[in-house]
């Protein structure tokens, strides 16, 4: 996925379609000169609606689309005809979005499914006609409702990737070398931080029967949770991962310590990443002897798992899909 293919943020202006107005019509004939009410409903407006597409992994068609504006109803008329609703706009978007208003901040809702549809942005309804307002006291109403208006509203749609295991680690832990060795993913791969700026995903198969997916979420860095750097934007997708991988590299000067930061933006961000099961795999194996490895061991954080890998010699990846494996089916 090219990084600049890849948006997960977007702020679009929504305009639903206004409804149709209702019809006055009388019914006329050769043989009835003054008959009935007959004005058939004006039709209700379009819709904006937002549908899950697996098949979508970015936010990039709508990046350039900042106005979505849907068409107005028809109007009704005689005979009891209503008028033709409005051409309801349906955007594409990839599992993981999430809608939220522009202006309160508030979460409308998450798309997580499949051609699963919300509606973003409600159409006007179409007005009643005369028909409806015939009574005893009443015999011809010459009056009927007119259409709602449509509504005008700036919407946020936001991407938490979907994955199976999220990789978390500050930048240049060798998350990208990983999921590149793992998967058919080709991230962009460098010696310095922030070489990745987007997240990547990429499917990892399982002894030849299964597979999961794992993504490459871009490094998190001390106060990421106050919004340093780019730091929300990359925190956010790590709310969509089933288990998180934390990785941190052997040469590390305290591997505790890191850990200790790295959970530290995660709370700080949202407690409940907390609830996830978690991994820790100790990274750049292939730069260490056993015995460096041995005297490693006693700064390892005890609360979780752990595993030494080597992504470049291709060191502990079996080991290590094992152990996520069972995570992710509950076996461990």
């Amino acid at each position: 996925m090219a990084d600049q293919n890849f948006v997960d943020y977007v702020k679009i202006c929504c305009r639903s379609g206004a409804g149709g107005a209702g019809s006055t019509h009388f019914f006329r004939s050769k043989r009835i000169a003054k008959g009935g009410p007959d004005g058939g409903d004006g039709g209700r407006g379009g819709h904006i609606i937002l549908r899950g597409n697996r098949n979508v992994w970015t936010l990039l068609p709508l990046k350039y689309r900042k106005h979505v504006i849907a068409s107005r109803g028809e109007n009704g008329s005689g005979s009891h005809k209503s008028g033709k609703q409005g051409e309801d706009i349906i955007l594409d978007v990839p599992l993981g979005t999430v809608a939220k208003d522009a202006e309160s901040g508030e979460l409308m809702f998450e798309i997580t499914e499949h051609d699963e549809e919300k509606i973003i942005v409600s159409a006007g309804r179409g007005g009643l006609g005369n028909a409806h307002f015939k009574s005893p006291t009443n015999q011809t109403p010459r009056y009927a409702q007119p259409g709602e208006p449509g509504k005008e509203e700036w919407k946020i749609l936001e991407l938490k990737v979907l994955a199976d295991v999220g990789l978390v680690g500050f930048p240049n832990a060798g998350k990208s070398t990983l999921l590149s060795s793992i998967t058919a993913a080709k991230p962009k791969i460098g010696a310095y931080p922030f070489t990745t700026l987007v997240p990547n995903l990429g499917i990892v198969n399982y002894r030849n029967s299964g597979s999961f997916v794992m993504a490459d979420i871009p490094g998190i860095i001390e106060k990421a949770h106050e919004g340093k750097g780019i730091g929300h934007r990359f925190l956010r997708h790590i709310e969509r991962n089933a288990v998180l991988l934390f990785m941190i590299p052997c040469d590390t000067e305290s591997i505790s310590k890191e850990y200790d930061i790295l959970l530290n933006e995660l709370e700080k961000f949202n407690p409940e990443l907390l609830d996830k099961p978690r991994l820790l795999a100790i990274s750049k194996r292939d730069l260490i002897d056993d015995e460096l490895m041995e005297l490693i061991k006693p700064d390892i954080p005890t609360s979780l798992d752990h595993i030494f890998i080597s992504a470049v010699a291709q060191t502990g990846l079996d080991e290590l899909k094992d152990k996520l494996w069972a995570i992710l089916n509950q076996t461990s």
